[in-house]
């Protein structure tokens, strides 16, 4: 089938490290696979300048992220991977509504630090695809990328959509190392249990929105940046509580591996704010080698604190690996008796389904 994504354009809105030397085998890897699938790859300007460029011009990442709106070849922006500070882009975006003038229809994927840029679009009304990106996925040094990441990649890039997500058979460790003598080299597999509910009905619905939690939680504390928190109220960043109400919230946590005692104070950041009494339910992605599931469990009931709000848990979405890609606001219905997330912008779905 033809895809439905001619053209990918890669950009660096965060972290610039696909423009090192020491990255060059990887970018390669990545784009061989992508132009075996049919798809031309083009790179923003400033996409391969290397993290130190990246780094000290935030302009420059967000003329990418316009650049690549308006160009009317790319049918889909690819973020090379995440970073830290990609809300430094929010001036340079939205001060004379930049972003606005030129953002359209285009798919745009991304996870991680892109939390940030989720959120900038979802105020424009864009659509965004969150789960993936082009280093950790598309350039995994194994001979393809891993099965289930990949089923869900072609998927975008062929129908423009997803239809479901389901759980993977496996879990994988995180590699110890990038360099070359890891090209071929198997990762560590595990069998994976599936999508665990830790409370509430296993049947809810709603549009979904959110992301890496460290991220989400810049927005409300200035302990890694002095400005995030002043710079993300100025522009409105955070959805408020009318535009939460009767959404599914999504969580996942970063490469990290966050302490429990932080993990808390992160969860009690979004309950101050409100957003546990407006959700229609929460989606939690699987932690990186499963660091601190079980604590993780237990403080997601003890801080939210309403027994009949759903949280299914262990998605395979965000950091760990595989990953699936989880479409934002679109209209999805999640199962957990049946172990599957339904989208397909319909308001009610059949029995069969």
């Amino acid at each position: 089938m033809e895809n439905k994504v001619k053209t990918i354009e890669v950009v660096s809105l965060s972290r610039g490290i696909l423009g090192e030397p020491f990255m060059a085998h990887e970018l390669a890897i990545g784009m061989k696979r992508l132009k075996a699938m049919g798809l031309k790859v083009k790179f923003s300007r400033h996409a391969l300048k290397g993290l130190d460029y990246i780094r000290d011009h935030p302009d420059k990442r967000a003329e990418d992220l316009i650049g690549a709106y308006a160009d009317p070849e790319t049918d889909m922006i690819l973020c090379a991977i995440g970073g830290d500070d990609t809300y430094r882009l929010l001036p340079f975006l939205f001060e004379e509504d930049q972003l606005k003038k030129v953002v359209d229809d285009k798919i745009f994927l991304g996870f991680s630090d892109t939390t940030m840029n989720h959120f900038m679009l979802h105020k424009l009304g864009a659509r965004t695809f969150y789960g993936q990106s082009f280093l950790p996925d598309v350039c995994e040094l194994e001979q393809d990328m891993l099965p289930y990441s990949r089923k869900y990649f072609e998927e975008l890039v062929s129908t423009g959509t997803i239809k479901e997500i389901r759980p993977s058979d496996l879990w994988y460790e995180e590699r110890q190392q990038f360099d070359e003598s890891q090209i071929g080299v198997p990762r560590i597999a595990h069998k994976n249990n599936g999508f665990q509910l830790l409370q509430g009905p296993a049947v809810f619905s709603g549009k979904i929105l959110g992301g890496c939690i460290e991220t989400m939680y810049d927005i409300f504390n200035n302990g890694r940046y002095e400005d995030s928190v002043a710079l993300c109220e100025k522009y409105k960043l955070f959805p408020s509580l009318e535009d939460w109400t009767g959404r599914i919230l999504l969580l996942e946590s970063s490469e990290g591996k966050t302490v429990p005692d932080l993990y808390k104070k992160m969860l009690g950041k979004l309950k101050e704010y409100g957003i546990f009494e407006v959700v229609s339910g929460v989606l939690v992605g699987k932690p990186m080698d499963e660091a601190y599931s079980e604590e993780y469990q237990k403080l997601l009931v003890e801080i939210i604190d309403k027994p009949d709000l759903p949280v299914l848990y262990d998605i395979n979405v965000g950091h760990a690996t595989p990953r699936c890609i989880i479409p934002f606001g679109v209209d999805a219905r999640v199962d957990a008796d049946k172990q599957v997330i339904y989208f397909n912008g319909k308001e009610t779905w059949s029995d069969d389904e």
